[in-house]
C-alpha cells in the first residue's frame, strides 16, 4: 500500500504548527503572533503545460507581532526528488499572492531519503539583466542528525526522528529515544496516537529489533522503564485489537459474499447475519 506522505505531514504540522516553526525557524517564531491562526482551505493548481494538477499542502493565515496586516505561511512537503521543484514553489507563490494579495512565507520540507543539495531559489536572468530572484525557506530532514533533537521536548522533533539522518544499526536506539520523548511530552491520547502512527509509518522494527528494544528498555531506570514499557504494551494491544477487528471484518465479508454467490438476497443475508441491509451491500461492493 502506498503511503500518502503529504496527508501525513499536513496532519502532523497542522496539529503542531507552532512547534514546527520554533524547532526549525526560531527567528521566524519570534515574529509570528500565534494567537491569530487560521488554516485555509486547500488550493488546487493546474499546470496546463505539463498536464498535471498540484495541491498546495498547507496554508496558514496569521499575523506578525506589532503589525496589523495578515500574512500567509505556505508549507509544502516534498517527498520525492523533482528538479523543477523551485519553479513549482514560485508558481505556488505567485498564484497564492494573486489570489490573497498578502505577504507570503514559503517553506519547503524535503522529506525523501536521498541526501542532496536542494536549491532554495528560483531565478530568471539574462546576459543583459537580472529579472527574478525568488527565495523560499527549507528544511532538509535527511541532513539532520536525529541525535541532535532527542533532548528537545518538541512533538514535531519526536515524530520526525525517523525521517532524519540515521544508520540501520541505530534503528532500535532511535525508537527507544522516540518513546522516551513521548513519555516526557505527556500529550493527550489523540496527539500521542498521531505521533506514534507517524513514527511507525516510517520506522517499523523487525521482531528481532523489537526484542532488542525491550531488552534495552528493561535496563533503564525503574520509573522511566515502567512508563516506556507501558507505552509499548499499550500500542501492541491496540495493534492486536485492530488486527482482530480487521480479521473479523474480512471473515464476515467472505461469509456474505459466499451467501450471495449461493443466490441469497441482501435481505435474507441481513436476517441471517444480524447486519443491516446497507452493511451487507457495503460488504458486497
Amino acid at each position: 500500500m502506498s503511503i500518502d506522505h503529504d496527508r501525513l505531514f499536513k496532519e502532523l504540522i497542522q496539529t503542531f504548527f507552532e512547534e514546527f516553526i520554533v524547532l526549525f525557524f526560531p527567528a521566524m517564531h519570534e515574529h509570528i503572533d500565534f494567537q491569530h491562526l487560521s488554516f485555509l482551505s486547500e488550493e488546487l493548481f493546474t499546470d496546463v503545460t505539463a498536464g498535471e494538477k498540484y495541491r498546495v499542502d498547507l496554508l496558514v493565515e496569521t499575523k506578525l507581532k506589532g503589525e496589523g496586516g495578515l500574512v500567509i505561511v505556505h508549507i509544502e512537503n516534498q517527498s520525492y526528488v523533482q528538479p523543477s521543484f523551485p519553479e513549482r514553489m514560485f508558481i505556488y507563490f505567485s498564484r497564492l499572492f494573486e489570489k490573497y494579495r498578502k505577504n507570503i512565507v514559503p517553506i519547503a520540507v524535503f522529506s525523501y531519503d536521498t541526501i542532496r543539495d536542494e536549491p532554495s531559489t528560483f531565478t530568471l536572468q539574462f546576459p543583459f539583466g537580472h529579472v527574478l530572484d525568488f527565495r523560499f525557506f527549507t528544511v532538509e530532514l535527511r541532513k539532520q542528525n536525529w541525535r541532535n533533537y532527542i533532548r528537545q521536548d518538541n512533538p514535531i522533533a519526536a515524530a520526525l526522528l525517523g525521517k532524519m539522518g540515521y544508520t540501520e544499526s541505530e534503528r532500535v536506539e532511535l525508537k527507544k529515544q522516540f518513546l522516551r520523548m513521548l513519555v516526557r511530552l505527556e500529550l493527550d491520547e489523540a496527539k500521542q496516537r498521531l505521533l506514534f502512527g507517524f513514527f511507525e509509518t516510517y520506522i517499523k522494527l523487525s521482531d528481532e529489533e523489537e526484542r532488542r528494544l525491550r531488552s534495552e528498555v528493561n535496563e533503564m531506570e525503574t520509573k522511566e522503564k515502567e512508563q516506556v514499557m507501558e507505552l509499548i504494551i499499550s500500542y501492541e494491544q491496540k495493534a492486536l485489537e485492530k488486527g482482530r477487528e480487521e480479521g473479523v471484518k474480512q471473515g464476515m465479508k467472505r461469509l456474505v459474499q459466499t451467501m450471495a454467490k449461493k443466490g441469497m438476497s441482501v435481505k435474507d443475508i441481513a436476517n441471517v447475519t444480524d447486519l443491516s441491509e446497507e452493511e451487507v451491500e457495503r460488504l458486497l461492493e
